[in-house]
């Protein structure tokens, strides 16, 4: 009874001493991330929107540090927000001496690590991000931001051959698309058959995902900044 009592203490003891804190698990996600300076990635686009009629369309993601990304749709239009700075995840690892870090514990059904961001600057675009770890892997698995101007968006990543350098082979992208600001002219077919709609008002309190799923990346290779202009 008392060998058993005494190894049950030892073992909490260790795992206790082995447990990461919010800061350890952070700056390895963030050394992955790191080892990136500069990709080019083809996949495919699928949007999501209730009421709008969109093809899966091919497209080519573009990243060079520090925060510098592109998405090139061969359909021209994209659905997703200009001003969304969680899309690259760069804009918060990369600096997150900016931030303070609030560990929530782990998710119950996944056990993924809870992380809340909290800028330290009062002007900060970003207004809180939660980040859910996958602590085996050092990579993100979901994030939710929220920001001043643009609105709450969350994403949700799948990792596969290019995990060692935190890059998911899918990324699900979700956001309302009240924060979404359509150009003017621009005009959609409903897929309920109704007529276009030309007022962009109408498209508030909706939701709308955006997913890509890579097929190939070219990895610090070189990107020329007259892409991303």
């Amino acid at each position: 009874m008392k060998k058993g009592l005494l190894l049950l203490i030892f073992v909490g003891g260790v795992y206790f001493m082995q447990a990461q804190t919010a800061e350890e698990v952070i700056k390895k996600v963030k050394e992955r991330l790191e080892k990136v300076s500069d990709y080019e990635a083809k996949g495919k686009m699928k949007t999501n929107v209730i009421f709008i009629k969109a093809p899966i369309a091919n497209v080519k993601v573009y990243f060079k540090k520090p925060n510098k990304l592109r998405i090139n749709n061969e359909s021209g239009i994209s659905f997703i927000p200009k001003g969304s700075v969680n899309i690259n995840l760069n804009n918060i690892f990369l600096n997150t001496e900016g931030f303070d870090l609030i560990d929530m514990g782990k998710e119950a059904k996944t056990a993924f690590r809870i992380i809340k961001l909290l800028p330290k600057a009062e002007n900060a675009e970003i207004v809180l991000s939660t980040v859910y770890i996958d602590e085996k892997l050092s990579v993100i698995k979901k994030a939710k931001t929220t920001t001043k101007e643009n609105g709450t968006y969350e994403l949700e990543m799948s990792y596969g051959k290019y995990a060692e350098y935190g890059l998911a082979d899918k990324v699900k992208f979700k956001f309302n698309t009240k924060d979404y600001k359509l150009p003017k002219g621009i005009t959609f077919d409903y897929d309920d058959g109704s007529k276009k709609e030309t007022n962009p008002d109408k498209l508030k309190n909706k939701k709308g995902e955006v997913e890509i799923t890579y097929s190939s990346y070219i990895i610090n290779k070189g990107v020329s900044d007259t892409v991303f202009k």
